[in-house]
């Protein structure tokens, strides 16, 4: 599930934090950096977890419905939310039952806020449309999770605030941890059972080395980079660049420079995007051009053993 495009984002706020604190230790910074890499592979299972939560909430509601209907002698309510197969499945699942034995904080800590989303999924046209919906299988109870994750977990002021309280580092990673929440969602299929497969906390095994080695560059080369910087702003003032700015560059130039495999067009475009995220409003033209002016200069006196597209084509890309 850790992708690069995570790794990069917790390198460069690592980064900064590592230059703005008094302590500089590279170690216990790599420590850092790889436990938080390691708290959104925690959120990834945490948001996975939800949905089960609320579907036990669904059933704590169905047991009172039940025990009325059966009081009364009226109509008995439906279970085909409280035991959705896709959320059946996902709570039986193996390896999220396996995080959840390892983890002192449980959903069963938030009641109020599993609650209220409930209350939110049940006044839903979403839920209504699925509880009329005279198709009932399987595939029809995963995509209803899939549009309740999109509609009511993806954008949620109240579960922001619930995880800034859980965790410092979860409210940057939850927007790229929920496309990894619903891309699970769309891949789980019924014969798997309690066997599908989690998305693994790494992508590639090689990727936890890629972040430790380019944190690593990062840090040890920092005055060679500020060099090159500081050779290729001589138009403008190098010392009034707004510090993140120095930062994301000396990121990419570090990418550049210790992987070899990395096109860098690819490692631009990457760092002018963290830019337009993490910066000012026109730190995203900026970097980019300075990027690719330094990356040439580097590749025409033979620093840099890469090659780069004509100015037109790598703009157009």
């Amino acid at each position: 599930m850790i992708n690069r495009e995570i790794i990069r984002i917790k390198i460069v706020q690592l980064t900064y934090a590592y230059y703005q604190n008094g302590n500089k230790n590279l170690d216990a910074a790599e420590k850092e950096l790889l436990f938080s890499l390691s708290k959104a592979y925690d959120l990834y299972n945490y948001m996975l977890a939800l949905i089960v939560a609320v579907t036990n909430e669904a059933r704590k509601h169905l047991d009172v419905e039940t025990a009325r209907a059966q009081r009364e002698g009226s109509e008995m309510p439906s279970q085909r939310f409280a035991y959705n197969r896709f959320a059946v499945q996902l709570e039986e699942n193996k390896m999220l039952l396996s995080f959840l034995e390892t983890q002192k904080k449980t959903w069963d800590s938030e009641p109020e806020f599993v609650s209220k989303l409930y209350d939110m999924i049940v006044a839903s046209p979403i839920y209504a449309d699925y509880m009329a919906d005279l198709v009932d299988n399987y595939d029809v109870d995963k995509e209803l999770w899939r549009k309740l994750y999109k509609t009511f977990v993806q954008y949620n002021e109240d579960l922001d605030a619930v995880l800034e309280e859980q965790s410092l580092y979860w409210n940057d990673d939850k927007e790229v941890v929920d496309t990894f929440v619903i891309k699970t969602i769309k891949r789980f299929e019924a014969a798997s059972k309690s066997k599908e497969e989690l998305l693994p906390e790494y992508d590639d095994i090689e990727d936890r080395d890629f972040a430790c080695k380019l944190f690593r560059a990062t840090i040890i080369n920092a005055d060679i980079y500020q060099k090159y910087m500081s050779e290729a702003s001589r138009n403008w003032d190098f010392g009034r660049l707004a510090y993140m700015d120095i930062v994301i560059m000396q990121i990419a130039l570090a990418e550049m420079m210790t992987f070899p495999n990395i096109p860098v067009n690819v490692t631009i475009n990457e760092y002018v995007n963290m830019a337009k995220l993490y910066s000012t409003s026109r730190s995203g033209s900026y970097i980019n051009g300075m990027l690719d002016n330094i990356a040439r200069n580097l590749i025409q006196t033979g620093k840099l053993l890469k090659t780069i597209p004509d100015r037109e084509q790598r703009i157009k890309k």
